[in-house]
């Protein structure tokens, strides 16, 4: 089983008190359905979730803006690196360096199991 990130949760209501501008795909781990936990005083999402920390597996892979492998690529991930984990179907995870990025997606397939984590 993976290890939940090291992320306290929020104290009290979560709530706005003014505008906020949606941050760029790609950049901060927040989409209109899901937000990084440690991202919940900042942006207003349906839910917030703690990440679990991942490794990447024997091959660097490419962090995607979306959930296809045609899409454009935003950095690539080095094997055996270690990535929150912020939610994983379809074959895809979307993943994230730490609350602030950047973010985006990798095959399910690229991550080492469950439980073996680097160092």
């Amino acid at each position: 089983m993976s290890q939940p990130a090291p992320y306290d949760l929020p104290d009290g209501i979560v709530g706005l008190t003014g505008a906020v501008e949606r941050p760029e795909p790609g950049t901060l781990p927040v989409r209109a359905d899901l937000a990084h936990v440690a991202l919940a005083q900042r942006f207003l999402a349906v839910h917030y979730v703690v990440p679990h920390i991942r490794t990447i597996g024997d091959a660097d892979t490419p962090l995607m803006l979306a959930p296809r492998t045609d899409s454009e690529e935003l950095a690539t991930l080095s094997a055996g690196s270690a990535i929150e984990a912020l939610d994983c179907s379809g074959g895809w995870c979307w993943v994230c360096r730490g609350p602030e990025g950047p973010t985006g997606y990798i095959p399910t397939a690229s991550l080492q199991p469950a439980g073996d984590h680097a160092a």
